[in-house]
């Protein structure tokens, strides 16, 4: 299986109890999301992030929700529904195989399951086609130590990890800092050489 996307965050009473412990418009609002963007939710699951995006980007925005899950796309598109969201764009595909769009993302994010691909350079690398030239790449992930609960801490991305990953994928690192008690985050933008060479972007 190339990621673990999916596996994770089905709208349900797991929903609830992740709420407690994580503030999805909180993190949405704090890295800059606004009326009329566009988003794209890298391994949206059931839409823990995906449908608070699309409240916040409104009509005139949108969000790309894409998971390698069926089942996990069919359960977004059945709570988009019943909340007439009609902004979400929804696409079951391997994030490492399946760009969501050329140029057209103000954000790609990434909720609590960068860790979980098996190629994050090839996922990092769509995400880096999907984005406008000022857009940016939000990574939200677990804390590698210190917490009870969540994935094996041997399979999270410290801090240091995840940002020279996203580095090595062609980005310059713009910020690191807490999300909430478990979890950091890391704002990225393309890197200037890569924008103005894009025949590297491959």
């Amino acid at each position: 299986m190339s990621a673990g996307h999916g596996m994770h965050h089905f709208r349900s009473a797991r929903d609830e109890e992740r709420r407690k412990w994580q503030d999805p418009e909180a993190i949405l609002t704090d890295i800059g999301l606004k009326l009329g963007m566009t988003l794209a939710d890298i391994g949206c699951g059931g839409g823990f992030f995906a449908l608070p995006a699309a409240r916040i980007v409104g009509e005139g925005g949108r969000v790309y929700g894409l998971d390698i899950s069926p089942e996990a796309i069919g359960a977004l598109e059945k709570m988009a529904k019943r909340e007439r969201l009609r902004n979400i764009v929804t696409m079951a595909g391997d994030a490492a195989e399946v760009p969501v769009c050329r140029a057209c993302c103000d954000v790609v994010f990434f909720g609590i399951d960068l860790h979980d691909f098996a190629r994050p350079d090839r996922v990092l690398r769509n995400a880096r086609k999907a984005l406008k030239a000022d857009g940016k790449l939000v990574d939200v992930d677990w804390k590698k130590t210190g917490i009870p609960f969540g994935p094996p801490e041997e399979i999270r991305f410290s801090e240091e990890k995840a940002s020279q990953i996203i580095q090595e994928a062609g980005f310059t690192i713009t910020a690191v800092r807490n999300a909430g008690p478990y979890h950091y985050l890391v704002e990225a933008r393309v890197a200037r050489e890569v924008a103005a060479n894009p025949s590297t972007d491959t």
